[in-house]
């Protein structure tokens, strides 16, 4: 029997309003428009948090983290993933790999890449080479090539612990 491991994918999207910034794998980045949304708006970590729920069977982003409750209005999407990650550890399951592919004709993300693959990778305690972070337009289609809004996708992979003493995740 080879190594246990599950894959879960995630997809997130916001539209643009009015702002100065948005917030990306939880880089403030300079922008014309902010994002709409119940917290920070991060499209890049509630597609990360979706595929990590995904993986471990634990449902979504909006199941744990209800946008109806007011605790967690404006809320730092990090958290989110440190929730996460804590949830796939009860259950003997941590992050192995991640990929993450931002939507958007803008910002551009050069720049803010590698700063946004450090937070992931600090936050899911993976090492640089398990996250990567990439970024495409839709040549001026849909929402996202008009510049109504950013969506992102992300797919992660989940090893299990080797030893962990309450592993239900068997």
């Amino acid at each position: 029997m080879g190594i246990p491991v599950r894959i879960g994918q995630g997809f997130d999207v916001h539209a643009f309003i009015d702002g100065d910034h948005v917030i990306l794998g939880g880089v403030r980045i300079p922008h014309t428009h902010g994002l709409k949304a119940h917290s920070d708006g991060d499209v890049v970590l509630h597609a990360l948090v979706d595929s990590m729920l995904g993986a471990g069977a634990l449902g979504d982003i909006g199941t744990l983290f209800p946008d109806s409750d007011p605790a967690f209005k404006n809320q730092d999407s990090r958290y989110f993933v440190r929730i996460a990650v804590e949830r796939l550890r009860e259950i003997g399951w941590k992050p192995h790999n991640v990929d993450v592919t931002v939507i958007a004709e803008k910002p551009r993300m050069g720049p803010y890449a590698l700063a946004i693959k450090e937070n992931i990778a600090k936050d899911l305690d993976l090492p640089l080479a398990s996250v990567n972070v990439k970024a495409t337009t839709t040549e001026s289609l849909g929402f996202c090539g008009r510049k109504e809004g950013i969506a992102a996708m992300a797919i992660c992979t989940l090893e299990q612990y080797s030893n962990d003493k309450d592993n239900r995740a068997k």
